[in-house]
């Protein structure tokens, strides 16, 4: 999955001469954060469970510099013949009550094995840089509180993101005047080609007569 999107982003560059993506990130899920999950869902620890109710075993995590980048990719990969989306969690437009923010795709890749092919479930987070900045942090702070932090911080989290979302915001329109201006100045330079072209092609005519 992670060659696939590598792929997708060495493309985009090659169009669009820009990279949406930033960095991948790729984990396994590791057997005691398996077990552990099915015993708080309250699942018996089987193969059949693992595959029927843990959606996350294999995740990758794609970071991105504006997010417009997300929709874009989460468009990109959607389009891809040989995987189904399976569901869609936009925690972007309907952020988590802790403020979290991401955009998460679950999605069925077939895995070729030498007698069979087994149709595996990969999770995907597309979010900014900002957003990775804040969910890193938060993880570490719930994991040191053990997901019971004072209300004091809860809520000088939720302040961070919301801090976190209007530099996105700031950025994303920076970064479209970038772009509306150097289109203008391409346009100019084009303009100033073509009459520099059109006097020389003048000059020539005139030589002629």
């Amino acid at each position: 999955m992670g060659t696939k999107l590598e792929i997708l982003n060495d493309e985009f560059q090659h169009v669009h001469k820009y990279n949406p993506i930033e960095h991948i990130k790729t984990r396994i899920k590791t057997p005691e954060s398996i077990v552990k999950k099915l015993r708080r869902y309250g699942y018996e620890i089987s193969i059949e469970n693992m595959v029927k109710y843990i959606n996350d075993i294999a995740g990758v995590r794609l970071i991105c510099s504006f997010t417009s980048d997300i929709y874009r990719l989460a468009e990109m990969i959607g389009n891809q013949s040989d995987l189904k989306v399976l569901s869609i969690k936009d925690y972007i437009k309907n952020p988590k009550e802790s403020g979290y923010k991401s955009y998460h795709m679950l999605v069925s890749v077939p895995i070729f094995l030498s007698d069979s092919v087994v149709d595996t479930k990969v999770e995907i987070q597309i979010r900014t840089i900002a957003m990775d900045f804040w969910a890193s942090l938060e993880h570490k702070i719930y994991y040191k509180f053990e997901g019971d932090a004072p209300d004091y911080i809860s809520r000088d989290l939720r302040e961070c993101a919301e801090m976190v979302s209007t530099l996105d915001e700031k950025m994303l329109s920076l970064n479209e005047a970038i772009q509306e201006c150097l289109e203008k100045q391409e346009e100019l330079n084009m303009s100033t080609r073509t009459k520099e072209s059109n006097r020389e092609d003048q000059r020539v005519l005139q030589g002629l007569d």
